[in-house]
């Protein structure tokens, strides 16, 4: 009956999804085919910080990756599909070389090595402006179609572009899902819990994570092979490592332990930062009318969203202890 209602709800879920670019205005539509990227990059982060107890601070590095190599192979003429194929590839590759050295290692030095690695990323691609533009990055990435061989499919435009996230989506929502629900998830979740002993039952825990490594980064980089697409750009701060903080903060938000929450998390902190940009004068207003604050500084008008966000994500965050999914499990098992 559970799983019954658990289908009906989905199905709903991807009816409504379908139907929204008929009822959104094009800048909410771009907002919301962010969300779906974002989100994207944040299950694949999930992976490893909720499944596998791995804390990565350089997840930004597979995601800049994915959307070099894209942005770089439709500049040159490249077919959409087979460029966003090779960001994926090159993503698992680096991936797969990054996680062989980062998996020796667990908990604050596996942070502390991911982080370094991802910082390493960024370098290159901040200092190799004959590839990838430098501080400017790589911009003009244009598709106007998925570039298949007799068939003519057009993801030019917001709704187009939003529909083929809205895919992309959905396909990776559901290999994560059957990942972290097949024996291999289970091993994960195991070793989260316990890897002594699983050692003591004979499993390579570091093949295991190893694995777990490179299929996070694989999906991060198809997120990120998208984003170059969407934002027409591929720039550096993709790679810095205060990009990998998003969706660590994202997640957190969300609830680690719940498959979506990550996703709950991504919408969350997305809607409100969309939402404090664009009403940032009535927070200095708020701010100008207490007694402590220097009304010179609300005169000016300073950028400071960043701030304005953490006013709002620190209650939210210490008030939902293991994150918004988790207590609206809570309330659903009390309404049982």
């Amino acid at each position: 009956m559970k799983n019954r209602i658990g289908l009906i709800v989905l199905m709903a879920v991807v009816v409504i999804m379908l139907l929204l670019p008929t009822l959104l205005s094009p800048f909410n539509l771009v907002l919301l085919t962010e969300m779906l990227l974002m989100g994207l990059f944040t299950l694949s982060f999930n992976l490893l910080f909720g499944y596998t107890g791995l804390l990565s601070f350089g997840h930004a590095a597979y995601f800049a990756t994915g959307a070099y190599v894209s942005a770089y192979l439709i500049k040159a003429s490249i077919p959409f599909i087979l460029a966003i194929l090779a960001g994926v590839i090159a993503s698992v590759v680096v991936a797969a070389v990054l996680g062989y050295f980062s998996v020796r290692v667990d908990k604050i030095y596996f942070a502390m090595l991911t982080l370094a690695f991802g910082m390493m990323v960024f370098t290159i691609v901040f200092q190799w402006r004959e590839v990838t533009g430098g501080s400017d990055g790589i911009a003009g990435v244009i598709a106007a179609d998925l570039g298949i061989p007799g068939l003519t499919v057009k993801i030019q435009g917001f709704t187009n572009y939003y529909y083929l996230s809205l895919v992309a989506f959905i396909f990776v929502t559901y290999c994560l899902w059957r990942i972290t629900h097949s024996p291999f998830g289970e091993l994960l979740q195991a070793s989260r819990e316990n890897a002594q002993r699983l050692i003591f039952l004979g499993v390579d825990i570091r093949r295991l994570r190893w694995m777990a490594f490179i299929i996070a980064g694989g999906f991060a980089g198809l997120a990120g092979s998208l984003w170059a697409p969407f934002q027409r750009v591929a720039n550096p701060e993709i790679a810095h490592w205060t990009f990998s903080a998003m969706p660590v903060l994202m997640t957190i938000l969300g609830g680690s332990r719940s498959f979506f929450g990550p996703l709950v998390g991504a919408g969350v902190f997305l809607f409100l930062e969309q939402v404090i940009q664009s009403n940032q004068r009535y927070f200095w207003q708020w701010l100008a009318s207490l007694p402590v604050f220097d009304a010179s500084l609300g005169e000016r008008q300073l950028d400071l969203w960043n701030f304005f966000l953490g006013l709002l994500l620190i209650p939210l965050i210490l008030g939902f202890r293991g994150g918004l999914m988790a207590y609206i499990d809570k309330l659903a098992g009390n309404r049982e």
